[in-house]
């Protein structure tokens, strides 16, 4: 049976977003076990009482049920290079446990910090985060994301991000990017500096 899981920002000993997540795990378990009674992960996430104020990733694994719930320390990525590369295959719409084709196409960095996935010409995602492109007046972010993150789906409601196709040989004219999800929101992200094609 296939297993799949949520990374919940804890921030202050404070789940964020719990909306988000909520909506994206129900909404998950019905394309994938059926018309099953929907769950709310608050019910089932508790803090561990030596948890600090610092910032924490909990994992929630499910399938039908929750599996496992586990909490770390939040090391944040430095990301500056992005190596471009073409997988017209993927198909990541789930957040899967089994990550192995992600993990795959993540070796292929090279010397870059991370990878870039493009699919049938499209920018979609980096293997661990959805991705956004100033335009200069606009924060966009591809139309069609291998998988639709919690960050990216709140930024859509604020408006603070637009929807947009964004094809490879487009990305010069975005003068700046950042990555986003879960535990690296917009604001907090710098700006990707380089692009490998």
């Amino acid at each position: 049976m296939c297993r799949l899981y949520e990374t919940i920002k804890v921030e202050k000993r404070h789940l964020k977003h719990i909306v988000y997540h909520n909506a994206r795990l129900n909404r998950t378990r019905k394309e994938v076990f059926g018309n099953i009674a929907e769950i709310n992960l608050e019910d089932f996430i508790q803090i561990p009482d030596d948890l600090s104020n610092e910032i924490f990733k909990c994992r929630v694994t499910y399938d039908r049920k929750i599996i496992k719930i586990e909490f770390e320390k939040h090391k944040p990525r430095v990301i500056n290079s992005l190596k471009v590369i073409h997988c017209n295959e993927i198909d990541y719409h789930l957040k899967y446990s089994n990550r192995e084709q992600l993990r795959d196409l993540y070796e292929k960095r090279e010397d870059c910090d991370e990878v870039l996935i493009i699919k049938d010409g499209f920018v979609t995602d980096t293997s661990f985060s959805n991705i956004v492109f100033w335009n200069g007046s606009q924060w966009i972010t591809p139309e069609n994301p291998l998988l639709e993150g919690t960050a990216r789906a709140r930024l859509l409601d604020q408006k603070v991000i637009l929807k947009g196709e964004i094809r490879i040989e487009e990305l010069s004219k975005y003068p700046r990017a950042r990555i986003i999800n879960a535990l690296n929101d917009l604001q907090e992200s710098g700006d990707i500096l380089e692009f490998v094609i």
